[in-house]
């Protein structure tokens, strides 16, 4: 079937929940998915003009027919949908694997062993712990073992490099007995490495329980300096243990999930908590999708809903969903007691759920990294999350007012080309229309003359449309823009104010709904808004000052018999300024293009009196 006979049947279905399966020319099941609404749902596939992402599209090219299962209820459609994507696993629905596999605890090979945490086990004579099926609790294993017992996680090889070099950062705060120096004893640092693969091996508590005792066997022997040791060893571990894992209040069974995007992709990141503590990390990463929202809605039923992992009791989510009552009754079903889904505002699980999307931001900055992304992308990504944009933005343009102690204003305009300032770009405004001193007024006349060139096909700067629009200033502002750019070219181009605190320093993004988005928790997005903020104040400012000081050069000069404001203008755009035009010389002066003889000797006589008199 073709797409308009495809979107004709779609058409004819009735407005019910239900599950649809869309098949290829081959009859094979390439997408199966859920809908309150199957008319709707349906037909906007395969209705042209409907924008998609690049997996959706790729489908659509393949859809060849369809089938659809009316159901009672949105409950029974999401039911069945889990259960029919388990069974036919359809090409284009999202396929949960988090591409880690099985870990391994490597203990190297000769007598200076290392300990590293590993996702492939090799033939190279080495020992291996494992497999283990989360990387995240082996990588957390070996980190805990290592600076338990100060073990070396360095790239030098000993003894070969014994005495190479100074010993690194790790030995001068105590994390590393300093191996590297050749001044540790082989029996030493064996038994140190022989104590960490038995806390790997037995845990904490076991660990502990046998340092104990040889620490006072070694006390009975007079043996002190080995006591001395043995208890540092205990020492340590009793305070990195608790460290190395997120400890929430209480003692609940939760998962904490976020998602990122960026120019590559979305990544989901969950966090679970198991009797309070972090026990495990996951993410999953998806090339073929740039709609969080889409992906968000479609993640969680399955992964929790395929059979593949336990249910845990509470499920904080970063955004709500849109059918979040039905798939936690759906849940609670399959769990056999009540799940709970909310989305924290506040405290420590807001703080938790922040803590993975920066999990998820981190993760596609690897991935990026690994694609060629510079800092500078993944840095546009992660503002563009922040700000809810589908896409980074290539071009972002910063507005700022000054005023004059006089009522008179000036604009600054400043142009961030992919994260770095591109000082052609920058532009002036003089405040036209406004009288007296108002920056809500003064910022629409300048975004509306801006707009206004952009639409008669300016060229430079002014023919280029922003991706992003950064006012200084808050609600006011905004809004005032916000009517100025109605049934423009600019109306639909993401529009925010940067807000700072008491102490003029940017505190938050408000939005052209007038909320704040607090920006503080976001590091690298804080100082990138920070740096735009104080450098589009800086060149307005700049700009205000070299006016404000041409005024009062122009100023002195009209004092001057016979000079007006235009000739003194026309003096400083030549001379460019009040000294250059004191030392000119009369036949300089009547050289000036709007000077007339009579004005350049009145000039010429008010700097030169001593001349004028003989």
């Amino acid at each position: 079937m073709t797409k308009q006979e495809l979107y004709q049947k779609a058409c004819a279905l009735p407005l019910l929940p239900g599950v649809y399966i869309i098949r290829d020319k081959n009859d094979e099941i390439i997408y199966i998915g859920k809908a309150k609404r199957l008319r709707t749902r349906v037909s906007q596939y395969f209705r042209e003009g409907v924008p998609h992402d690049a997996k959706v599209t790729q489908m659509i090219r393949h859809a060849f027919e369809f089938d659809v299962i009316v159901t009672t209820s949105e409950f029974e459609a999401l039911v069945l949908e889990a259960s029919q994507i388990k069974t036919h696993m359809p090409k284009y629905n999202i396929l949960l694997k988090d591409d880690k596999g099985y870990s391994y605890v490597r203990i190297g090979t000769g007598d200076w062993k290392k300990i590293t945490a590993e996702l492939q086990k090799e033939d190279d004579g080495a020992e291996y712990l494992g497999p283990y099926t989360s990387g995240f609790a082996v990588r957390e294993m070996v980190e805990t073992a290592n600076i338990a017992f100060r073990l070396p996680t360095c790239n030098r090889k000993f003894p070969q490099d014994f005495r190479k070099g100074r010993p690194c950062l790790n030995a001068h705060i105590g994390r590393c007995m300093g191996v590297c120096t050749g001044k540790i004893k082989l029996e030493e640092y064996q038994d140190a490495v022989n104590g960490a693969v038995r806390m790997i091996r037995q845990g904490k508590a076991e660990i502990l329980k046998t340092l104990r005792q040889r620490m006072e066997d070694a006390a009975e022997r007079l043996d002190f300096e080995k006591a001395a040791l043995l208890r540092d060893q205990i020492a340590a571990i009793e305070k990195v243990m608790p460290g190395q894992r997120v400890v929430t209040d209480d003692e609940k069974e939760q998962d904490v999930i976020a998602f990122a995007g960026a120019a590559g992709g979305v990544c989901a990141a969950i966090l679970r908590f198991r009797e309070g503590k972090l026990s495990d990390k996951k993410e999953f990463v998806f090339r073929d999708t740039l709609s969080i929202d889409t992906l968000r809605e479609e993640f969680l039923p399955r992964y929790y809903l395929s059979g593949g992992e336990n249910i845990p009791k509470t499920i904080a989510v970063d955004a709500p969903l849109p059918d979040q009552e039905i798939l936690a009754q759906a849940l609670s079903e399959q769990r056999g007691n009540k799940v709970r889904i909310y989305t924290p505002e506040r405290g420590d699980n807001a703080r938790l759920v922040q803590m993975a999307y920066v999990n998820a931001v981190e993760r596609l900055a690897r991935e990026n990294s690994r694609s060629g992304i510079d800092k500078a992308g993944r840095l546009l990504d992660e503002t563009a999350h922040m700000l809810g944009m589908e896409v980074s933005p290539h071009i972002i343009e910063s507005y700022d007012i000054s005023n004059w102690g006089d009522g008179t204003s000036v604009a600054g305009m400043i142009v961030f080309e992919d994260g770095k300032p591109k000082k052609s770009g920058y532009r002036k405004f003089k405040i036209q229309s406004v009288a007296g001193t108002d920056d809500y007024a003064s910022m629409a006349e300048v975004l509306a003359r801006r707009t206004a060139e952009y639409e008669k096909g300016a060229q430079g700067q002014f023919g280029c449309k922003p991706d992003l629009i950064l006012l200084d200033g808050g609600k006011g502002q905004v809004s005032a823009v916000k009517k100025a750019l109605k049934n423009t070219a600019f109306e639909q181009v993401p529009l925010f104010g940067m807000v700072k605190d008491d102490k003029h320093r940017t505190r938050a993004i408000v939005t052209s709904a007038g909320e704040e988005i607090a920006i503080s928790m976001h590091k690298g997005v804080f100082a990138f808004i920070t740096s735009i903020q104080d450098e589009v104040h800086r060149f307005s400012i700049q700009y205000q000052r070299q006016s404000q000081k041409k005024k009062s050069y122009a100023s002195s000069l009209t004092k001057i018999a016979g000079v007006g404001p235009a000739t003194a203008k026309a003096l400083l755009n030549h001379f460019r300024s009040v000294a250059a035009v004191r030392q000119a010389t009369l036949q300089q002066l009547c050289e000036v293009k709007g000077v007339n003889k009579k004005a350049a000797q009145a000039i010429w006589q008010e700097f030169h009196p001593s001349a004028s008199q003989e």
